[in-house]
């Protein structure tokens, strides 16, 4: 099992890895060096996806300004960094798994980290809202530049604050990698009841999950989901026996044959995009998809 790693029910239908203790520590580190060894992968692939759906549809719609892209169950930001930074997951991996845990002070390296994503910043960067409950993964992921806006806000609990809902009006992409299971329809509800127009929802979700609720609520908000059926995404390993015993029951009791897939000691997640039916109509999902 992994440093730092317990076992949990919470949020899931099965008995899954907790990993809490590294969600929201005062910098990044821990996180890192935990989930390197689980070779935590789905940012990467958010990375490819998420470049290439803001492309095209800051092309569908050239006469606005930058995007404003909304990433729920943000973290450290994490998915901001690849997505407007000339960067890949190894060099995060590299960059924050090569400190001590205790050298430099989270101060020092934020002060370091403003330098680095800044040097690093690509032209025609989205702008992107994040919003997680780790209130201190939040802040530094604000603090070193990452998100043009962050909130600490569960809204499993509770309604949107007012700056939120400001935050969050012109949204025109919304996009999660790992969220959906710990955050449910009510949180998409939620975010929906604060937009002008409906935007387009990137999330990659775990096959143990439905996301059948979340996508019925899109569409009741005027959005059509489509599932990418050519291929799934490896999120990580299975942190031990227990939770890979644990996932393939949860995959068997939903009918989820693990051929191929889970049956390689990995998580693996499925993408889904939900847009107005005319975007769909308008742009075939690999066209999307190829940016």
């Amino acid at each position: 099992m992994a440093a730092g790693v317990t076992k949990t029910t919470a949020g899931t239908d099965w008995d899954k890895a907790d990993f809490e203790a590294i969600y929201n520590c005062p910098d990044p580190r821990r996180y890192f060096t935990t989930l390197q060894p689980l070779d935590y992968q789905i940012p990467h692939h958010g990375q490819a996806v998420f470049r290439a759906v803001a492309k095209t549809l800051q092309r569908h719609r050239s006469d606005r300004p930058p995007l404003n892209v909304v990433d729920l169950c943000c973290s450290y930001g994490v998915n901001a960094a690849l997505l407007n930074h000339r960067l890949s997951l190894s060099d995060l991996y590299h960059r924050y798994t090569g400190y001590r845990p205790d050298a430099p002070t989270s101060r020092q390296l934020g002060a370091e980290d403003r330098k680095f994503f800044a040097n690093r910043r690509r032209g025609r960067a989205v702008r992107v809202t994040g919003l997680d409950a780790a209130e201190h993964a939040v802040g530094y992921a604000r603090d070193v530049g990452l998100l043009d806006h962050g909130f600490a806000e569960n809204l499993e609990l509770d309604g949107p604050s007012p700056a939120l809902r400001r935050a969050l009006e012109r949204t025109d992409l919304i996009t999660v990698t790992g969220g959906v299971g710990y955050i449910t329809e009510r949180t998409f509800g939620r975010l929906l009841d604060c937009v002008a127009s409906p935007p387009w929802v990137a999330a990659f979700v775990l096959r143990e999950v439905s996301y059948r609720p979340v996508a019925a609520l899109l569409t009741r908000a005027g959005l059509v989901t489509e599932r990418l059926t050519t291929r799934t995404f490896r999120q990580r390993r299975f942190a031990d026996g227990a939770e890979r015993q644990a996932a393939l029951q949860a995959l068997a009791a939903r009918g989820v044959s693990i051929a191929g897939k889970e049956s390689d000691g990995f998580y693996h997640a499925e993408l889904y995009l939900s847009r107005p039916a005319a975007d769909v109509a308008a742009l075939p999902l690999a066209e999307v998809l190829s940016g």
